[in-house]
């Protein structure tokens, strides 16, 4: 039975996603996203999930720079997972009663419009995560009145749904990642999606635009780009990118190889099944049957066969 490391502690939206992607896994609740991947860095657990991208809110920005940096670790699944908060609170509590309120800063921003129509005098404070605000409140003595976060924290604390649904937005999913120290890749579904990090060889005209160039001329569709600061001062940056496709397939391939010619770096995240199932539409010249054949083409040609 493996065991994944996990943003903790219980009753966190990563703990859900992690009863998804590995319901038999033994869990190991973390402190934060860093101590998660470092779990797996120090060979205490086999693997780690974590939260990678909101819908609403973009890229969690720990867990990029946590995976450009340090030992190197591959992601090998993904799982889009809909987020929906609840108002929680001890037994006996009333919405008109709750002064305080305790919750993770993404939470606070993705209700923003419920804490300021249903909880305009309360003092909304930001916690290390949606299921510690819960435990917090759960505690007697608690200085916080309700938390907001997951149903399932609820049910792990004790605590009461005074309301639910209270997102802004109905349709918020986070995109949460499986990561593991490297290793054999998943295999190609035909329905993937490749990560990469990439750090410039230097700063001039154009740079962005020549390794945007090695997606585009061989048709290698880009689902995110971001840009991160390197820490070496301002204007210093390296690139996240997610791509549609496995390093198998030629034209991936070859464009992470065109990369690697003009990059200081390029940090290989991983090629794995995308959790939507969309299949990519390699356009004319760009399949592998394509790239086969121009490599055959050449060689008849460098060996004088044609």
């Amino acid at each position: 039975m493996p065991k994944l490391a996990y943003l903790g502690p219980e009753g966190t939206f990563t703990e859900e996603a992690l009863r998804v992607l590995a319901p038999d896994a033994e869990r190991l609740p973390s402190s934060n996203v860093t101590a998660a991947l470092e779990a797996v860095r120090r060979g205490d657990a086999d693997g780690a999930v974590v939260p990678l991208e909101n819908s609403l809110e973009g890229a969690i920005t720990t867990t990029l720079d946590e995976l450009a940096w340090g030992e190197p670790l591959i992601v090998t699944a993904e799982l889009l997972l809909p987020v929906d908060f609840s108002l929680l609170a001890r037994p006996g509590t009333e919405v008109g009663h709750i002064k305080r309120v305790f919750t993770h800063p993404a939470a606070i921003t993705q209700c923003r419009n419920f804490i300021a129509r249903e909880l305009p005098d309360a003092v909304v404070v930001a916690a290390p995560s949606t299921a510690a605000a819960a435990q917090e409140v759960s505690l007697p003595g608690s200085p916080y009145d309700a938390a907001i976060a997951a149903r399932i924290a609820g049910e792990h604390y004790g605590l009461v749904e005074l309301a639910t649904g209270i997102g802004d937005r109905a349709d918020t999913v986070t995109r949460f990642v499986r990561v593991s120290p490297p290793g054999p890749l998943p295999a190609p579904t035909g329905a993937d999606r490749t990560s990469l990090v990439v750090f410039l060889t230097d700063d001039h005209p154009g740079a962005l635009l020549e390794m945007l160039t090695e997606f585009s001329v061989r048709g290698v569709n880009l689902t995110r780009i971001e840009s991160r600061p390197t820490g070496d001062g301002i204007g210093r940056y390296f690139f996240h990118f997610d791509l549609e496709g496995h390093v198998a397939d030629a034209r991936v391939g070859e464009a992470i190889s065109g990369l690697h010619r003009i990059c200081a770096d390029v940090r290989f995240l991983g090629s794995y099944p995308r959790a939507d199932g969309l299949a990519p539409q390699a356009k004319r010249g760009t399949t592998d049957v394509d790239f086969a054949e121009a490599a055959g083409w050449l060689t008849r040609i460098r060996t004088g066969r044609v």
